[in-house]
């Protein structure tokens, strides 16, 4: 059993446990009380460290990408049968390190001027893709992760990286918040001239008396979280013209809430 519990540890999504690194080294490194800072000497110290955090993970991510590909010439001398057995492994470990230069590309962005690369963000894909990707760390923990998507959800004009960080920060919130066996859902809906993205989970909900700090930075009422992962998706929603926000569930749970605006033509013809 132990050693199925090691290989669930090994098998976690590289981008999981880079949040999870992440937001634990800035924690540690604010050097006091987070508690004692404001809120904007909390979000200066913040983007320092972005920056330097980001710097400091790029120089190793190159390297490992360099030795990929030496492998992938090295692969190509191999019989057929070894080919095809280890390729399939080659381009999950290229994919991972694609996503953590994305990943670090939008922690550089964080700390600097806040830039979009827009262009037509289908929603419904991001969140099969974030909750795909999650799946296997939330069965580890005995969590169940669904979907409800309104049919023919339209596209929005956005930034995939940074929506695809943003919902997968409030998913990992969520797997945190139940800990083990319990369920998360993610609804999409078109309301008005938006599309509302909801993560409900069957936690224990968020302290009343807490709520209105639950975005700030190292703000958190986890054991595991550090109060990074939520001011982040609210800085990413923002940026979008969209809003966030979080409320506890009538049946128990919390609710997370992200409404993204539809382009002006599409409110128009709609």
């Amino acid at each position: 059993m132990s050693a199925r519990r090691s290989t669930w540890k090994l098998a976690r999504p590289a981008a999981f446990l880079i949040f999870e690194a992440v937001e634990s080294m800035l924690a540690k490194a604010l050097g006091q009380e987070p508690g004692q800072l404001a809120v904007a000497e909390k979000r200066d110290l913040l983007e320092r460290l972005l920056a330097r955090l980001a710097h400091e993970v790029r120089n190793p991510l190159s390297s490992l990408d360099i030795h990929v590909q030496l492998l992938e010439e090295d692969l190509g001398t191999l019989v057929p049968h070894m080919r095809g057995q280890l390729s399939p492994r080659l381009e999950i470990i290229r994919g991972e390190l694609h996503r953590l230069e994305s990943i670090v590309d939008h922690f550089l962005r964080l700390a600097g001027p806040s830039e979009l690369d827009l262009e037509s963000v289908d929603l419904a894909k991001i969140i099969h893709h974030v909750c795909d990707l999650l799946r296997p760390e939330a069965g580890a923990r005995q969590i169940q992760i669904t979907t409800r998507l309104e049919p023919s959800l339209p596209s929005i004009r956005g930034d995939p990286v940074r929506l695809t960080q943003a919902l997968m920060n409030l998913v990992i919130n969520a797997m945190q918040a139940v800990e083990r066996e319990g369920k998360i859902e993610v609804n999409a809906n078109l309301v008005e001239a938006a599309v509302l993205v909801e993560v409900t989970d069957s936690g224990h909900g968020i302290p009343s008396e807490k709520l209105a700090s639950i975005f700030d930075p190292y703000f958190t009422t986890k054991p595991e979280g550090s109060g990074l992962g939520l001011w982040i998706a609210q800085q990413i929603v923002t940026a979008h013209g969209g809003s966030i926000q979080a409320q506890n569930g009538p049946g128990g749970g919390a609710v997370f809430s992200m409404i993204l605006p539809l382009e002006r033509g599409q409110v128009s013809s709609g």
